[in-house]
Formats: C-alpha cells, sequence, structure tokens
C-alpha cells in the first residue's frame, strides 16, 4: 500500500517506502531429499522423532538416520551439542561440505493442526533469511505425522503460508531494511501434482491478503486516514476489476441514508468521514449465496470526550481500531485473486476517526441509527459499535443471506481470551460450525461464546430506545456489545459477531498480526462449494 501512502504529504511529512509482498514459488514433489540441490534443506523434527531409547545419540528415525550417515554423523553430534529436542521454535543449522546442499537445517515443531504447520513454515522463513538462502526445501522427518491425504494439501498450504508470512517484514516506515533472498522452496513428501500446486497457489493468494491486512493495521493515522483507506480500497476493486467493483460514499450520502450513528462518531475529525463498499461478483454469474462481511474501520480512536487516559487503555496503538476492516480488504485482495464461483460477497467498512472537538459527539447525546433506532451515548469510548449499527442495516439491505462482522470492540474481550484467541457471537449453530469448519484450515482460534440476553436489561435507556454501553461495563461488556450489534441486524439473515480486540496485534512482534484474513477467505470458500 505504499504508493498511495506516498501520494500526499502527511502530518510529520512522513511517507511510506513502496513495498511488495515476498514473492516465493513453491513446489511439491516426491524427489528423494538426499540428493536436493539447493541452499538450505530444512528437516521438521518432533520430540518424538529424537526418542532412542538408548544413551548413545544415534537416531532411530529412518530420515535422520539416513541423512546423519550420509553427514558422517554431523547431525547427532549437533543434537547433543546444542541440546536440540525437537520442540518448536528450536532449530539447528549446520553448514556441510561435499553434498548438493549447502546448510541442514534441523526445526522443532509439532503437527497438531494448521497453526502449528504455518509455525514450522515461519521456522523456515527465519533460518533461511539469517542464511540469505534463495532457495530451500522442506523435509518432514516422520510424514505420518500427517495421514490423511486431504490434510496433506491443507498442510503443505500452511507450510507455504506461514513462510511468506515469515518472511514479511513491514520497513515501509524504515530508513533500511534487509533484503529477502529466498525465492523458491520445495515441499517434499507432501504430495505432488495438480491438486496440490493448486492449493500452493491458494497459500500465496491468503498470504498476500494477510501481508495487506498487516500493512493496513501497522500504518500510523496520519497515514492511513479514511480517505486513504477507502483508496487502498478502491485500487484492490480497480486491480480485480474483473469481480470486484467499489463504491465509496461521502459524509453527504451517509446522511442522506440517515446514518446517524456512524456519522455522529465522525464529527468531531478534521478528516471525513468514507463509506466504503466493495461488491464481489463471479465472473460466470450463476450466484447462489449472498454474503456480506462487515469491518469496524476506525483508523484512530481518541475514546472522544471519554478519552483513553489511562495507560491499559493504549492510546498510542489505536491506530489498530480500524483492524476488522483490514481482515475483510485483506479477504477481499485474496478472493479476487482466487475467484471462487457461486457466491456474492460484499465488504463493507465505515471508516471514520473518533476525535475530540466543540463539533463533536457528547455523552449523553442522542443518535438515530439508520434503522430508526435511537442510542442514548453514555460513553463516547463505545463508537465502534455505533459505526457498525449503521454498517450492519447498510449490510441487510444488500439482500444477504449471512453476516460477518470483524471488530476490535472491547477490552472485555482482550482480558477474557487474552492474545490468541478471538471470540464469535452467534444464535446459528449452522453459522458457527461452518465457521469454525474454516478457522480448522486456516489455523485461527476462535471461542464461542455466549449471547446471554438476560444482560440486554442493562442496555435500557430511560429516554432512548437503548444505551451504547450500560452500566455492566466492563462486565460482560464483550457480551452486551454484541447484544447491541444485534439490534441492527434483520432476523431473517444469519449473522455472526467477531471481537478480534486481542489478536489484531501481537506485543511480542510489535506488529499486526492479519487476523481474520484466512479464516474469512475459506468461510467463503466454504460457501462457495456448498
Amino acid at each position: 500500500m505504499g504508493d498511495t501512502a506516498a501520494a500526499a504529504p502527511t502530518l510529520g511529512l512522513t511517507r511510506s517506502n513502496a513495498a511488495d509482498p515476498p514473492q516465493v514459488t513453491f513446489a511439491a514433489n516426491d524427489v528423494e531429499f538426499s540428493g536436493w540441490n539447493g541452499d538450505i534443506l530444512a528437516v521438521a523434527v518432533t520430540e518424538k522423532d529424537l526418542q532412542s531409547g538408548a544413551p548413545d545419540p544415534k537416531f532411530e528415525n529412518a530420515v535422520l538416520k539416513r541423512l546423519d550417515g550420509q553427514l558422517g554423523g554431523l547431525l547427532s553430534a549437533a543434537v547433543v551439542e546444542e541440546d536440540f529436542a525437537g520442540k518448536p521454535g528450536q532449530s539447528v543449522v549446520l553448514r556441510v561440505q561435499g553434498q548438493a546442499f549447502k546448510r541442514v537445517a534441523l526445526i522443532g515443531f509439532v503437527a497438531h493442526n494448521a497453526g502449528c504447520l504455518q509455525g514450522l513454515g515461519e521456522s523456515v522463513a527465519s533460518v533461511a533469511k539469517a542464511a540469505k538462502a534463495t532457495s530451500a526445501a522442506i523435509v518432514l522427518a516422520s510424514p505420518n505425522v500427517i495421514q490423511q491425504e486431504k490434510f496433506k494439501l491443507h498442510a503443505a498450504a500452511a507450510i507455504a503460508s506461514g513462510t511468506v508470512l515469515g518472511l514479511h517484514e513491514d520497513t515501509r516506515y524504515k530508513s533500511e531494511w534487509k533484503k529477502v533472498h529466498l525465492k523458491q522452496v520445495d515441499l517434499i513428501g507432501l504430495g505432488s501434482g495438480p491438486e496440490v500446486d493448486q492449493r500452493l497457489v491458494h497459500a500465496n493468494h491468503v498470504s498476500s491478503g494477510v501481508i495487506l491486512g498487516r500493512d493496513l493495521v501497522n500504518s500510523p493515522a496520519n497515514v492511513l486516514t479514511p480517505a486513504a483507506l477507502a483508496e487502498e480500497a478502491s485500487k484492490i476493486a480497480s486491480t480485480y476489476s474483473d469481480v470486484l467493483t467499489a463504491t465509496i460514499l461521502d459524509a453527504e450520502k451517509c446522511r442522506e441514508l440517515k446514518m446517524g450513528a456512524y456519522l455522529a462518531v465522525a464529527a468531531a475529525s478534521a478528516n471525513p468521514p468514507h463509506f466504503i463498499h466493495l461488491c464481489y461478483k463471479p465472473t460466470g454469474g450463476n450466484v447462489k449465496r449472498k454474503l456480506a462481511i462487515v469491518g469496524k474501520g476506525l483508523t484512530f480512536d481518541s475514546g472522544g470526550y471519554n478519552i483513553k487516559a489511562v495507560p491499559v487503555a493504549r492510546i498510542e496503538l489505536m491506530k489498530w481500531d480500524m483492524g476488522g476492516s483490514a481482515a475483510v480488504f485483506g479477504a477481499a485482495k485474496a478472493l479476487g485473486q482466487i475467484k471462487p464461483p457461486g457466491v456474492e460477497v460484499h465488504f463493507i467498512a465505515a471508516a471514520c476517526e473518533n476525535m475530540i472537538s466543540g463539533t463533536g459527539m457528547r455523552p449523553g447525546d442522542i443518535v438515530t441509527a439508520s434503522n430508526g433506532k435511537t442510542i442514548e451515548v453514555d460513553n463516547t469510548d463505545a463508537e465502534g459499535r455505533l459505526t457498525l449499527a449503521d454498517a450492519l442495516v447498510y449490510a441487510c439491505n444488500q439482500g444477504v443471506d449471512k453476516i460477518i462482522d470483524l471488530a476490535t470492540l472491547t477490552g472485555a474481550m482482550r482480558v477474557a481470551l487474552g492474545p490468541s484467541i478471538a471470540g464469535i457471537f452467534t444464535a446459528s449453530d449452522e453459522l458457527a460450525e461452518e465457521f469454525v469448519g474454516a478457522s480448522e484450515v486456516s489455523g485461527e482460534k476462535f471461542w464461542r461464546l455466549p449471547m446471554e440476553e438476560s444482560y440486554w436489561e442493562d442496555m435500557n435507556s430511560g429516554i432512548a430506545d437503548m444505551l451504547n454501553t450500560g452500566p455492566m461495563q466492563p462486565k460482560g461488556g464483550a457480551i452486551t456489545a454484541a447484544l447491541f450489534l444485534k439490534q441492527f441486524v434483520d432476523e431473517k439473515v444469519q449473522w455472526m459477531h467477531i471481537d478480534i480486540a486481542g489478536t489484531v496485534w501481537s506485543h511480542k512482534k510489535w506488529g499486526a498480526t492479519g487476523f481474520g484474513v484466512a479464516t474469512l477467505v475459506e468461510w467463503v470458500l466454504k460457501n462457495s462449494s456448498s
């Protein structure tokens, strides 16, 4: 997204460097690994692979035993010297002589799910970056840890996706950066042929969407304004114009559509709101199902008059408050490349800033959403649900069958599920099962939470239809937020709310995660094929 950000001067005169996602070609084959020719032969090892049952360090695992013999015992010696146990995150890299490959790496992993396999790919990427390798091969020491042929396809895609994402580093705002050298990765022993090749191409498409999602969230608010986010979305539509169109509504058009809740949030900012709507239609027509994906699009959230004044509020990170819309547009980019048949998808974000000024929304104000319902604003820092209210009404008006919304909505969710798991809320068991099935392919983690209707009593207002937070806040805050959003969804539409407040950002890596993109793509594909 560097070109858009560089197009106009910003506060602080910040301009981003143009940056393309890593370009890696993947090939799946069943060649003999011991004679593979390239820079790094990466052997994925589990703890079980290293259990010899004997005091000496010799391997019993057939792959490791054969490779160790080929290298004159170098591997077994390194395992002992480096205390390598095959645990995830561990690795040993050796430079070798007289072989077709220049280095051999032992990389610890577990094969419990797609997320673990993605972690394997990230570890390979880390080793390859350190060695400045241009080529790598990945082989499992025990291929039978992945038994089902269908899971082999997903495993290959997960490893490939992890490799690309592991190579990616957001350097757009740095004056110096390191070049990515890795261009070719061979996956050995996970099958071969058109089906696995297609999954590897699919993995690259999804990874490009995840990287876009990361880049959007990482972009500072002085660069990624609502207008800039709208421009990024429009760029996606123009790039894949055979299947995507873009509609951008300005404040005047939103006023005509009676989006009073959304416009109230946007009122204090000097940067005007942009309501963004991308529409995916398959090239062959014949639409069997219509979906909408709605993302919260607060490019910066000060909290308004209920300003984020305490350290735990992390006002300095509130650029991430558009993480829902980042996931939405990342999924749009991936699907624009994959082009699934039989499904129409609407990608929607009500982009704006929540700021403080004399024209801004005040605590105690009453705003009116586009479905006519009135809301007493008892907390201006519960603004995301106000923008989503009008976005959900708009989505329902597109005649869709199912809606999923994603939002960095509540601190309560960060407390409840932490940094790795997002909370999902839905009254539809069918939609929940469908989405969880998609997450098993993507490797992302979600947990279904209750829609406890009795909590809604605390959202009653004496002078309007509802409050926007209620006196229970923050107790059960994620639940009451979901119940609030429910008031703006047509009862005939299957709907799910996803709170990604904890998963949007990695404090360990100090950067955006791109969370949600991969599962949204898999969910759309499930609806395309069913």
